[in-house]
This record gives structure tokens, C-alpha cells and sequence, in this order.
């Protein structure tokens, strides 16, 4: 259960393209940022760049003190929270974990809305993402470890054909 002064993480609409920002707003006011980014090579007419990206577009995450809540909108380009029942939604910390894990062990990985259906619930047993849960769903023939991300409505897929799990 959460006591008043204990940190929560929880997910924050943005203005379109101004997620790096708002990180860097964060990070100068000493609160705990996450923006999940990924490496991609770009296209211009007249040359190619690696650049980081958002994995999720308009959405960055926060972990604060109930009391200081109201501090994000002090940063600008945060739009709202995303809420449930009209107030912030709590992300987990193991999905935050997870989502950094993943990511951070350059695990290759697609991003989906929450559309997927249901199925075997697993932990896998090896291999970098070693602990992280996740349920087992069968996408054009291949298994796949799907990462909820609470109430944001999108799921991380990893693919798990080398993994082993339980």
C-alpha cells in the first residue's frame, strides 16, 4: 500500500514531439524522468542519421510524491496524466523495470496498442530479460512476450523463439 510521502511512477501525456524536452525539464528539477527511446536511422534528401526517438509518441513517465504531483505542470509540454477513474494512474514499477530492461539489452522488440488477446502468463528463466513477466501470445506463428504498460493502453512485444521460460 502506498504511504503519503512514498514515490509512485506514473505516465504523462505531452505535447506532440516534446518528450525530449520535458525529460530534460525533469531532470533540472531533480525529479525522476523515463522516456523509453529507440535508435533509428533517418532518411533526408541529402543524408542518413542515426537519431533517438520516443517509443511511445507524446508520453513520458515520472515517479513523484502524491504531494509534489502538481509540479509536472509546472514543466513546459506536460499536458495531463493519464488517468484512471479520474485520477493519475499508478504504472508499476515492475513494468517500468521491464520496459528499461528491455530496452536497455537492446532486445529486439515491436510496440502495439492493447489489442492483444490473453493467453499463458510466463517469467522468463535466461537470457537478459531473466525475471521479467509477461503472457505468451501466438503472432503470425511466432511466440512472443507481451509487457503490459498499465493504463496507457500499449503492450511491448518481445520475441521469445531463443528464450527459455516457465
Amino acid at each position: 500500500m502506498e504511504t503519503k510521502d512514498e514515490k509512485a511512477w506514473y505516465a504523462l501525456y505531452t505535447k506532440s514531439r516534446a518528450e525530449k524536452k520535458v525529460l530534460q525539464q525533469f531532470t533540472q528539477m531533480g525529479l525522476t524522468a523515463y522516456l523509453p527511446l529507440k535508435k533509428e536511422l533517418r532518411q533526408w534528401s541529402d543524408r542518413k542519421k542515426w537519431v533517438e526517438s520516443p517509443i511511445i509518441s507524446s508520453y513520458i513517465f515520472v515517479c513523484v510524491s502524491p504531494q509534489n504531483q502538481k509540479s509536472v505542470y509546472d514543466v513546459n509540454g506536460v499536458v495531463a496524466y493519464v488517468t484512471d477513474k479520474g485520477k493519475p494512474a499508478i504504472i508499476p514499477a515492475s513494468e517500468i523495470e521491464a520496459m528499461q530492461k528491455t530496452i536497455n539489452n537492446q532486445v529486439a522488440f515491436d510496440i502495439e496498442t492493447d489489442r492483444l488477446k490473453k493467453g499463458l502468463t510466463v517469467e522468463v528463466t535466461s537470457g537478459p530479460l531473466k525475471g521479467v513477466k509477461g503472457e505468451i501470445v501466438e503472432i503470425k506463428g511466432e511466440k512472443k512476450l507481451t509487457l503490459k504498460i498499465s493504463h496507457i493502453g500499449y503492450t511491448l512485444v518481445v520475441d521469445l523463439a531463443n528464450a527459455t521460460f516457465q
